[in-house]
């Protein structure tokens, strides 16, 4: 990431990776505090890796629970994802990830055969038919594993970004592991990672005005042949074909929610519903560009 001026860093780790907040001049104590305060309300309610989140009760227990006042907006989104992609995007695929080995205490080490034959049995839960939503609540019947890992860190970019421009900070950038939003009119290129060889980029983009890059990968969180985060709430398998894709939006929680659609659904009927450009690699490595990119890919 280049942004061509004078910059202050503030680097912390949240969420289970790292962050970095750029600014023009260094951020005060009191500041610094605020922001890492407000990740763990973030945390406190979504993660499904500590046993005192919101997320957490509704496995053990279901039932219902009202989640913190960004939850609105986070499940509308949900609710779009969900019928563009006819369901491929779910964040009730918690369950599935866990079986796979991708559990609170990463395990990496997928469930016997007969349990995830069981869990197959019973039928797969749906965002659409088994979630009662009244605005910030949710009610489940019976205990049911939430993720909300396809769009949870873009929303949390952007919540962190609110936050310091309300306190007048001079930010820049606000970058959540890869997943980052670019404020004021300065412009920072930034390199799409390659997937098979970070040190190598499949090209660049150039930001500015508040916009949002993020970026999805098989190969970040893989722990075997086929095994990795990115599932399709259909089948609550693995997807396969693609393996890595990057958003340019105007923000960052809906970057990253397409970012995680493109796995399964093409740019051209995502588009209907949001608007973005788009980079994707197949697992042949051969690159598709989707909408007017501010940018350019490597062959």
């Amino acid at each position: 990431m280049t942004t061509g001026t004078t910059t202050s860093t503030f680097a912390f780790d949240g969420i289970g990776t790292q962050w970095e907040v750029v600014t023009a001049s260094p951020l005060g104590p009191r500041l610094r505090q605020r922001v890492l305060d407000r990740v763990e309300r973030f945390d406190h309610a979504w993660s499904r890796f500590r046993d005192d989140s919101l997320v957490t009760r509704l496995a053990r227990e279901g039932g219902a629970a009202t989640f913190p006042e960004e939850a609105g907006s986070l499940f509308e989104l949900y609710d779009r994802l969900h019928d563009a992609t006819d369901g491929a995007v779910d964040p009730l695929v918690g369950r599935d990830l866990e079986l796979l080995g991708y559990d609170a205490g990463y395990s990496l080490v997928p469930a016997s055969r007969e349990l995830a034959e069981q869990h197959r049995a019973r039928g797969r839960r749906r965002w659409s038919v088994d979630v009662r939503r009244d605005d910030r609540t949710l009610s489940l019947a019976e205990p049911t594993v939430i993720d909300v890992g396809a769009a949870g860190k873009g929303l949390l970019v952007d919540l962190l970004t609110d936050l310091l421009l309300e306190e007048g900070a001079d930010v820049t950038v606000v970058d959540g592991g890869g997943d980052l939003r670019v404020v004021g009119r300065c412009p920072v290129r930034v390199g799409l990672e390659h997937p098979w060889a970070p040190d190598r980029a499949v090209g660049v983009v150039t930001l500015s005005g508040g916009a949002a890059l993020c970026a999805s990968s098989t190969t970040h969180r893989a722990w075997g042949p086929g095994l990795h985060h990115v599932l399709d709430g259909r089948t609550g398998r693995p997807v396969r074909g693609v393996v890595a894709t990057w958003v340019v939006a105007a923000d960052a929680v809906t970057a990253d929610g397409i970012a995680t659609a493109l796995f399964s659904t093409p740019p051209a009927r995502l588009a209907h519903d949001f608007a973005f450009s788009s980079v994707l690699m197949r697992d042949d490595g051969i690159l598709d560009t989707w909408g007017d990119l501010p940018g350019e890919t490597f062959s």
